[in-house]
């Protein structure tokens, strides 16, 4: 995990269960009133599907996202353990993390947000094909 806070005002980048009408969506985190959604926006990672649900590491590949800006940091407890976010980054699931958003184009866009990397190894899971996880594609985890 990431040692700076999280703060109101702050971006993240959601490319699974956590964007906005994705299948499997948590119904107990109330994203809409905690946040806002904005834009598609894309990031470098390498994306994988899990069984139900994505998970993006280390990777050159141009991945979509959709932007989703915080305004109650309060929503955090609940979003990191949705994602199995541990005080220990050697158990959890995913990390947060900062990256560079970028353009259609591949091109840092100057924005920073906060994205939930995959923690564990990916050999034998299937790539998401174009970077793009489907709307309709996931179930819910917890």
């Amino acid at each position: 995990m990431t040692k700076r806070d999280v703060e109101a005002g702050d971006l993240f980048v959601f490319y699974g269960l956590l964007k906005l009408g994705a299948a499997g969506q948590p119904a107990d985190l109330p994203l809409s009133t905690a946040g806002a959604f904005g834009e598609a926006c894309r990031f470098r990672g390498r994306m994988v599907d899990l069984g139900g649900f994505p998970g993006v590491v280390d990777g050159d590949e141009l991945c979509h996202g959709i932007r989703w800006q915080i305004s109650d940091p309060a929503i955090m407890p609940a979003m990191d353990a949705f994602e199995g976010v541990t005080e220990d980054p050697e158990t959890s699931l995913y990390l947060r993390t900062q990256i560079p958003l970028l353009d259609d184009a591949g091109s840092e866009t100057g924005e920073m947000a906060w994205i939930y990397w995959y923690n564990r190894p990916v050999e034998g899971f299937p790539p998401v094909a174009d970077g793009n996880w489907p709307l309709d594609a996931g179930k819910t985890r917890k």
